[in-house]
């Protein structure tokens, strides 16, 4: 895990290739990486998709996920961290902790899932090991202990010192068979491997008595100790080793391939997997990561794959599934046959005849599946955490280019959105449009590039519009008659009532205040539904009036003429008469915003803020960041996402919701007005 174009998927690739996974390495700007496979990966050189893979190492399998660097793609990472144990956060050498480690930092927190770091890029120009792992410290508030420290750097980099064997580590050649090196340490870099040694015991003595004891008496502490101590304190994710090297020219990653089973958890490590009952999500079940114990499964991810439909990603906390085998859906009750088991290699597949506990791999054959299911045995249901997504900020409509490309439209959103859980559709009911939501405007461009390679669809993207409402500020009472008399028997209704504001939230209130019968008990529904069809298109732009009461207090009728016809007619012609005289105005939805940026961003923030018509309600401080909390139209939060981005250099996120419906400042209702061609001015 780690911020866009820090190395995470060449260092996968190296770790496939030193595992014996794959014998010809790929790299991420020719297009040929094995976790890369899409085509929309292998164009933009960025990663999009999580892919899983797995290798063997010393007798240990590792199953692997290259998760995606950039913000939009959030979703992957989250995801990920939710079924993996252990995660290796990579660092660049000259940039250090960048916006979106901080962000896939905070999320490991969630998931309390243990990480050792790799500072990447120790040969670029600018790389600075020492100041990379001070920024680690300070942005991310976390015990690094520096495993190792490199000999040179940039250009000169060319190996490093292992600190927990105390050797040092060279590489002669360039290639990807460029041959490790081990000796002891130079005279020159003694001291420094002394002082680096004393470091990591202290942090290690921690978490071991037996370490403790000897770091106390100034005795020598084994290889062994120090790593079961380190090991320790990383799973109770109190500290973080730190390692380097460079991906791209092979120096460091067999190591870090050491490090990911010295340090890293097993599911063992990790114990038993806490969920609930599925009907009683109050009472706690537990499940431990044993073949033997009941089958449970997480389906973390669902894919459309071309040639054999839907793939369901799946991780297995305890038990073991053979293929053909029948589960519970825990949150929908149904049983699945699991038809075919597979083990992922990226887009690669491998039939497995069952799956393990602790395996991640792939079902085919699950119908009615969503993300974050869970797969459980009949006879002993469970459902366990489920996956939490953020909600979606970029809001776009999408119509088809052509008529017939309607269904194969409706088809295409469907199957990506079931894929992509921060993906969603909707129809305005107003507008009618079909409005697409994603994370960001390049989350969304992804979106629409599959929908035309995959599905074979194209559609024409908009600007969704502002749906705003009317209202009325104060009460206005007005009378009406309606007659017709056109031969035969007429029509008749006679009407007094009052418009006015209701309270907020209200959306439309009808009272009935008439007295002695004037009006007949079975012609007032009339009325009122007379008046409810008039406020569905206000007199300002043809928006619907929220928040109105209207009080019907007087009237007459005819004993032959009067109908039900006749009184909802009179209904919604004495409401559009009261609204023009009630002091009418035209409302906008506005936005309740979280804003979460590091502090010296603030000022920054606060005036785009003020910029967009928003005001701040308050501010929290939390560690090294803020917490914004206020209110802003949405109409002005078109773009905020990419806005934001510029303005903290990517470093704030932030979250948006409706709050409620307030009035639009004059200037900008006469502009509204004159869009819509209405006459109607303030």
């Amino acid at each position: 895990m780690a911020h866009i174009d820090a190395g995470k998927t060449t260092v996968t690739e190296r770790l496939l290739y030193y595992s014996g996974r794959i014998h010809r390495v790929g790299e991420t700007h020719d297009g040929t990486t094995t976790t890369d496979y899409m085509a929309q990966e292998r164009e933009r050189g960025i990663t999009i998709t999580s892919a899983a893979v797995a290798c063997e190492w010393k007798d240990s399998r590792i199953n692997i996920i290259d998760t995606p660097g950039h913000v939009d793609f959030t979703a992957e990472v989250e995801r990920s961290l939710r079924v993996l144990d252990g995660a290796v956060a990579v660092f660049c050498a000259v940039a250090g902790v960048q916006p979106q480690s901080e962000t896939v930092w905070h999320q490991a927190d969630n998931y309390g899932v243990p990480r050792i770091a790799f500072i990447n890029k120790m040969d670029r120009i600018g790389a600075d090991f020492d100041r990379a792992v001070q920024s680690m410290r300070e942005r991310l508030g976390t015990h690094t202990v520096c495993l190792q420290f490199p000999v040179g750097q940039e250009d000169s980099f060319r190996g490093i010192v292992d600190l927990v064997r105390m050797r040092l580590v060279e590489w002669k050649g360039e290639g990807i068979d460029a041959e490790m090196l081990v000796s002891e340490i130079p005279e020159e870099f003694r001291e420094q491997a002394a002082q680096g040694r004393h470091d990591v015991i202290e942090a290690a003595a921690e978490f071991d008595d037996t370490v403790m004891e000897k770091y106390i008496n100034e005795e020598p502490v084994t290889d062994e100790e120090l790593v079961n101590a380190l090991r320790t304190g990383t799973l109770q994710n109190k500290i973080c080793p730190v390692m380097c090297g460079t991906g791209l020219k092979n120096k460091g990653t067999r190591l870090l391939l050491d490090a990911i089973l010295d340090y890293l958890p097993s599911p063992v490590d990790v114990g038993r997997v806490k969920g609930s009952e599925p009907n009683d999500p109050d009472k706690e079940l537990i499940r431990e990561p044993s073949d033997d114990a009941p089958f449970s499964c997480l389906a973390f991810k669902i894919l459309t794959d071309p040639h054999v439909g839907r793939l369901t990603f799946v991780r297995v906390y305890s038990g073991t599934i053979k293929a053909g085998g029948t589960v519970l859906n825990s949150r929908t009750g149904r049983k699945e046959r699991l038809g075919r088991l597979l083990e992922m290699h990226a887009d690669e597949r491998i039939e497995l005849d069952e799956l393990r506990a602790g395996d991640i791999g792939a079902v085919i054959g699950a119908k009615t599946v969503s993300t974050g299911d869970t797969f459980c045995e009949p006879k002993h249901p469970i459902a366990l955490m489920p996956l939490t997504f953020p909600e979606p900020v970029v809001h776009v409509a999408i119509e088809p280019k052509s008529k017939a490309d309607q269904d194969k439209l409706s088809d295409a959103l469907v199957k990506l959105s079931e894929e992509d859980p921060t993906f969603r559709i909707r129809t305005d009911e107003e507008t009618g449009q079909t409005i697409i939501a994603g994370m960001g405007e390049l989350h969304l461009e992804i979106i629409i590039d599959r929908m035309l390679r995959e599905f074979r669809v194209a559609g024409n993207v908009g600007r969704p519009m502002v749906a705003y409402r009317e209202s009325v500020r104060q009460d206005a009472e007005v009378e009406v008659k309606f007659v017709r008399q056109t031969g035969g028997r007429g029509q008749y209704a006679h009407v007094v009532l009052t418009l006015g504001p209701a309270e907020p939230g209200e959306d439309f209130v009808f009272e009935d205040k008439t007295v002695g019968g004037v009006i007949p008990k079975e012609y007032i529904p009339s009325v009122e539904r007379g008046a409810k069809q008039a406020l569905e298109s206000g007199i300002i732009a043809g928006y619907p009036m929220v928040d109105t009461k209207v009080t019907l207090t007087y009237g007459s009728y005819h004993e032959v003429d009067s109908s039900e016809m006749a009184f909802l007619t009179a209904g919604s012609m004495a409401v559009k008469e009261a609204a023009p005289k009630a002091s009418p105005v035209l409302l906008e939805p506005v936005m309740r915003i979280e804003v979460v940026c590091p502090d010296e961003y603030t000022g920054e923030v606060i005036n785009d803020l003020n910029g967009r018509r928003g005001r701040l309600e308050n501010m929290e401080l939390q560690g090294t960041v803020r917490k914004l909390h206020g209110l802003a139209p949405l109409a002005e939060m078109f773009g905020y996402a990419n806005d934001i981005r510029s303005r903290t250099q990517g470093r704030a996120s932030y979250s948006m919701e409706f709050a409620c419906y307030e009035q639009v400042p004059r200037n900008i209702a006469n502009e509204i007005m004159e869009r819509t061609g209405s006459s109607f001015r303030f």
